[in-house]
């Protein structure tokens, strides 16, 4: 069992009691109507909890990732996986401008974040997704000034966003250093002109929160706004992606345990005939499966955040990162999909949350990474692990069987 350190712990229950106040009666019609209400953003906000990784020295409460995982889950398990992404939502920018950015641009942007202003990333594109490396949109250096052009896919909040991060080609890409070479990063204003807001997309879960595609027609950004050194912007974007890859397991973590524990009560208090369903064999056990993988689920992304807050090299995240994230959204789809079924045909319905749960699970299985992505991910990092620690001299030659070509 996991076991939270007293101020985690307290924060947990505070955030539940928010939960079961205000997120838990609004969760269904967020889903149904597909409306990010105002008055919840603001309530988020006023709480600290949009702007949970905003460093104390810029005015943000200076939490740390354990707490954001806190935060993430409790909302989760109150009900709205979707609604559960707005604690510590601004963290996918402000880390990377932590990270590579000038002290001005840290004093200029943090401060706003600070105060619970959304941000966005636009890095997808239709023909660019799990591999970015492959993006068309552009941006030319003119005076003062980069032009961006180019499209944008399945961008969360679009232009209900107050901030974006945008990567596009500022150079071809050079040998040896990877396709993500020559990607640069730029931090903008979403009602800059020529950041248009296009489709909005019909999501199956995750309803609520805003999704958008996005057009860049000739956007003007001034160069002290790129984030990092030119042509190196792609580095920024994957630091980014390790540190908020647990963040989403925790939201898988929390929607598992709501449909979990929806299930289990569902099956003590429903009869056949005589007998409750949880005196029956077959459900007893899908209910311990659904438990177990629950746990350790958790466990291993508590662990992963722990490292992480303890100071542990980033590189040496990454691998464990893709686990906590394939683990954590595999088990989630597999927990919430037993729900539905422990529950029959009512499961169906969307009378019980069960559906719901199912359907908001399966997105974390694609964002952020997808699962088979990070089974690439977790792979790589062994082959590299155990190439540094095999003796010189030593183990089986490479060939082109064992290569791997994921890359």
């Amino acid at each position: 069992m996991v076991r939270l350190a007293a101020e985690h712990e307290a924060f947990r229950r505070s955030v539940l009691t928010f939960g079961a106040r205000e997120i838990a009666p609004i969760a269904a019609d967020v889903d149904r109507k597909d409306q990010l209400p105002p008055e919840i953003v603001e309530r988020f906000v006023d709480l600290g909890l949009v702007q949970l990784m905003i460093p104390e020295r810029f005015g943000g409460p200076g939490a740390d990732l354990t707490s954001v995982c806190v935060a993430r889950e409790a909302v989760a398990e109150s009900g709205s996986m979707a609604l559960a992404q707005l604690a510590g939502q601004n963290g996918i920018v402000a880390y990377p401008l932590l990270a590579y950015g000038s002290r001005e641009q840290q004093e200029r942007f943090l401060p706003e974040l600070a105060k619970g202003a959304i941000a966005c990333v636009c890095l997808s594109e239709a023909g660019a997704g799990s591999d970015p490396t492959v993006m068309t949109t552009r941006a030319r250096r003119d005076g003062g000034s980069w032009v961006v052009t180019g499209q944008k896919s399945w961008i969360s909040y679009g232009k209900a966003a107050r901030y974006a991060l945008i990567f596009a080609r500022t150079g071809e890409p050079v040998p040896g250093r990877g396709g993500g070479s020559g990607i640069s990063a730029f931090l903008v204003e979403t009602d800059s002109p020529g950041f248009i807001e296009g489709r909005h997309n019909v999501k199956m879960g995750g309803r609520g929160i805003p999704n958008v595609e996005v057009f860049f027609d000739d956007l003007r950004v001034p160069t002290e706004n790129m984030l990092g050194d030119e042509g190196d912007g792609f580095r920024s974007a994957m630091r980014a992606l390790h540190l908020m890859r647990p963040p989403i397991g925790a939201i898988a973590v929390g929607g598992a345990q709501a449909a979990f524990s929806y299930a289990r009560d569902y099956a003590k208090q429903r009869y056949q005939g005589r007998h409750s369903l949880v005196e029956y064999q077959g459900l007893r056990w899908m209910l311990a499966d659904m438990a177990t993988r629950l746990e350790a689920a958790r466990c291993l992304l508590y662990e992963c955040v722990r490292q992480v807050d303890e100071g542990a090299p980033l590189d040496s995240i990454a691998t464990l990162s893709s686990m906590v994230k394939w683990m954590t959204a595999e088990t989630a789809m597999r927990v919430t999909t037993d729900a539905v079924q422990v529950l029959g045909a009512a499961g169906y319905m969307d009378d019980h949350p069960v559906e719901r749960y199912m359907r908001d699970a399966k997105l974390t299985t694609i964002y952020e990474g997808t699962s088979q992505i990070q089974l690439n991910t977790i792979a790589r990092g062994l082959i590299r692990s155990a190439t540094a620690r095999r003796p010189p001299g030593t183990g089986p030659a490479t060939d082109a069987s064992t290569t791997d070509r994921s890359r």
